[in-house]
């Protein structure tokens, strides 16, 4: 396995575990709001529910991303054996994802927590409470994004 391949699978794996330890954090917030408020009310069980699980999104977004980096290595297969440039790409590719998800997995999991305050006191303003939450999820997003073009676009196979 050349330095460059390395790179690209360090990449996947930063973009999967900086994304999931924000998903762990996030939901794990929203989750003690959650069993307080249910303790109290088990009928809002639902609503907290949905804002329990709005952090974890950033997981699986880092999960795509790492999958992704790990099919266009063709990991599964014959491993491509990329160039110190190709892999240091491969791995600033991931980046975005690594970071946004790390970040916003943490807040997106304090919102959904406030949120869950907010069902506890007023259940009929669930939704504004996932809107909240939801408007974290949109960088989460653009990191998706971005780290998915960065892997895609460039041929960095061709760079070996």
């Amino acid at each position: 396995m050349t330095i460059g391949t390395f790179l690209a699978i360090l990449g996947a794996a930063l973009a999967v575990g900086f994304a999931g330890v924000g998903s762990v954090i996030g939901v794990g917030k929203a989750g003690q709001a959650a069993s307080g408020v249910i303790s109290e009310d088990p009928d809002k069980f639902i609503k907290c529910l949905i804002l329990e699980l709005l952090p974890g999104t950033q997981g699986l977004y880092g999960f795509i991303i790492g999958f992704l980096v790990m099919l266009k290595i063709n990991v599964f297969g014959d491993i491509a054996q990329l160039s110190l440039a190709a892999g240091a790409g491969m791995l600033a590719a991931c980046l975005p994802m690594a970071i946004s998800g790390y970040i916003s997995g943490i807040h997106q999991g304090k919102v959904a927590a406030s949120g869950i305050a907010l069902v506890a006191k007023k259940p009929e303003e669930s939704t504004k409470a996932i809107v909240l939450a939801v408007m974290v999820e949109t960088y989460a997003l653009l990191g998706l994004i971005i780290s998915f073009l960065a892997v895609f676009i460039p041929d960095y196979a061709a760079m070996v």
